[in-house]
């Protein structure tokens, strides 16, 4: 009987690293745009760095720091750095184990020392990586000027602290949970920006193809990224 309980129990173990790792196995590559997006080009530097991705343009003064979404490959995320960098803000991608943000909140650790030179940081995602860099804010709001919340949401109280608070999401999102979105902006600063990218979706934020359960865009997803560039670097100026 016992030999019977410990086999049941294996088998259920199994079948949950199985599944697991399925889960994880399953995700959203960075496309060809997003590859081409990470070379160097003249007055910008793409330094990979261990687990980080960094576009480096000449005197900057501002530093951003973005977590990529849940299940996707951090690269994707590469030609929205590439556009923000082209207006002077140094950007660095985080990878994460297994593309899970939830699984390394503390990525930022240790960056902005990296960049002496840059005065001033901001820290962000998209989606699940969104929310992981709220909470990272929370416990380092003296280190950042700003939090930039990409179809996401903080589940983390923000609301006394003094960072700057930015949101943007897609008007055809149709993955971002818009219930816990309006639940949750009682966790943001009274005073914070709010932008609708109209025609944008959730995928359209970074550079990978069409996801699961989204709405359909009205625009393209290079509208979307340079929209969105623009929008946050008036924000970081």
């Amino acid at each position: 009987m016992k030999h019977q309980k410990r086999m049941i129990a294996l088998a259920l173990v199994l079948m949950l690293c199985i599944g697991g790792w399925a889960y994880v196995s399953d995700y959203y590559p960075a496309d060809e745009t997003a590859i081409s997006a990470m070379a160097s080009v003249s007055g910008i530097a793409v330094q990979q760095c261990g687990s980080t991705l960094a576009f480096v343009p000449e005197q900057a003064e501002t530093g951003f720091i973005f977590y990529p979404g849940g299940k996707v490959e951090y690269t994707a995320y590469a030609p929205l750095m590439r556009e923000l960098a082209e207006n002077g803000v140094l950007c660095v991608l985080t990878e994460m184990p297994m593309n899970l943000a939830v699984l390394d909140m503390n990525a930022a650790d240790g960056i902005p020392e990296q960049y002496p030179q840059v005065d001033h940081w901001y820290i962000g995602g998209r989606s699940l990586g969104g929310s992981m860099a709220a909470s990272y804010a929370a416990k380092n709001a003296d280190r950042y000027e700003g939090l930039v919340l990409l179809a996401s949401y903080s589940t983390a109280d923000l609301s006394a602290s003094c960072l700057n608070v930015i949101s943007l999401y897609g008007s055809e999102d149709g993955v971002l949970n818009m219930d816990k979105y309006a639940g949750y902006k009682a966790n943001l600063p009274a005073v914070m920006e709010e932008h609708v990218i109209e025609g944008g979706c959730h995928a359209g934020f970074g550079s990978y193809g069409a996801q699961e359960g989204d709405g359909t865009a009205s625009i393209s997803g290079v509208e979307q990224l340079q929209l969105t560039a623009q929008v946050l670097t008036d924000f970081f100026d």
